[in-house]
């Protein structure tokens, strides 16, 4: 389970080194792709396939927001190798997707790392923060 976030740099080669806690999780090579809040997800290789793989196979292909959600993912997304320093290589159109500048936040969610632009992070922080006790309540009442 990928836990915490950390507080990261972008090199001038567009390299983030993953905190090491992660990198045995990950295993060596990864996917990075855009993820739904102007941020990148990072995936094992494993997860990416159990995870997006099937979410988006039990969809049916002739619904249109089947199609754009495979397109959203599938075209977004690259394989990278974790090199000996821990570092993967950012492409810079999820670079610029996600708006990351030189200063991210590694956040491990459940079964994925998230990767923000450190700014961005503290104001999405901000706001879960703010509403996490309401949306907990909202969802509590959904399972009764």
């Amino acid at each position: 389970m990928l836990l915490g976030e950390h507080e990261h740099t972008i090199d001038e080669k567009n390299r983030l080194t993953l905190p090491a806690r992660f990198r045995e999780e990950l295993g060596a090579g990864v996917v990075v792709t855009r993820g739904l809040d102007e941020c990148l997800n990072v995936f094992a290789r494993e997860e990416w396939e159990r995870v997006v793989g099937r979410q988006l196979d039990a969809l049916d292909p002739f619904s249109r927001e089947a199609r754009e959600m495979e397109r959203y993912y599938y075209s977004g997304a690259v394989e990278v190798e974790i090199d000996r320093q821990g570092r993967v290589m950012i492409p810079a159109p999820l670079s610029t997707y996600a708006k990351l500048g030189r200063e991210v936040v590694v956040a491990g969610v459940r079964n994925r790392l998230e990767v923000w632009d450190r700014e961005a992070w503290r104001k999405q922080r901000d706001e879960f923060e703010g509403s996490a006790e309401h949306v907990a309540e909202r969802l509590a009442r959904q399972r009764s």
